[in-house]
């Protein structure tokens, strides 16, 4: 068991109030995500960088994350915020608790799709302690509409975790200690990424990048000139008649190529 085991949510947002979007009405069309999701995140990165420069140091993972499951594709979908902690025992009655975890899923299980659940340890140098994430919750949140988790906490149980779903993770470890969700709803920061609900989320083994709404759909022809601009250079680098001659060429030719 995990996760909410312990404690649930205490949601910024009243549980009687939970947002509800309707799916039809989301910012991108499933085939812009689809787009998305054929390039890795190193190459978003890249794409991002022709974009929009001006986020060449913001809105990325900057701190390593361990990915258990490195041969899952990318995944792209819009975020679900939660904070967390696991050192100390929540004090909510039973029956709050209750009601607060219905009212996360019931956030975690609605609005834009697909979605990726991002997760904040808030225990400071403890971070990591007790692990939110293993096999129940992976497998609760698969069914609820989730391509994974990206989080600077610890996760557990790995080879019983829901088939296809990838984790991003800071740490593996046994127990759950007393972990519990905070908040719910909200902007955390994991491993250097600021993240708000409802934001665009392109992740893979090397880590995970925040997509403005309104530059996603420029992203994959951007991805497509990197690797046209790479082809020269990869090609001299990788060839047996290799010389710097023919590396400063290509590398002129990689230059004029818009």
């Amino acid at each position: 068991m995990d996760g909410f085991r312990e404690a649930v949510p205490n949601n910024p947002v009243s549980p009687e109030k939970t947002p509800v979007t309707n799916a039809a009405a989301a910012p991108l069309a499933p085939s812009v995500l689809e787009a998305l999701a054929r390039y890795d995140t190193p190459t978003i990165c890249n794409a991002m960088e022709i974009v929009a420069p001006e986020r060449r140091l913001i809105g990325y993972t900057t701190k390593p994350l361990v990915c258990p499951f490195p041969d899952l594709p990318p995944m792209v979908g819009y975020a679900r915020t939660v904070t967390i902690r696991s050192v100390v025992q929540s004090s909510l009655p039973a029956a709050e608790q209750a009601r607060r975890r219905i009212a996360y899923y019931e956030y975690v299980g609605t609005g834009f799709g697909p979605r990726i659940t991002v997760i904040q340890d808030i225990d400071g140098t403890d971070v990591g302690y007790g692990a939110f994430w293993g096999e129940v919750q992976s497998n609760v949140h698969k069914a609820l509409g989730c391509l994974g988790v990206i989080t600077d906490g610890s996760i557990r149980d790995i080879p019983q975790w829901a088939p296809g779903f990838q984790a991003l993770a800071g740490s593996i470890g046994p127990s759950h200690a007393w972990v519990h969700a905070e908040n719910f709803g909200g902007e955390v920061r994991v491993a250097g990424m600021t993240v708000r609900s409802d934001d665009l989320i392109h992740a893979d083994r090397h880590g995970a990048i925040v997509i403005p709404i309104d530059i996603a759909a420029k992203l994959p022809e951007a991805a497509e000139l990197c690797g046209r601009r790479e082809t020269p250079i990869l090609e001299i680098a990788r060839a047996a008649d290799f010389s710097l001659e023919k590396l400063k060429d290509a590398l002129k030719r990689s230059s004029e190529i818009h």
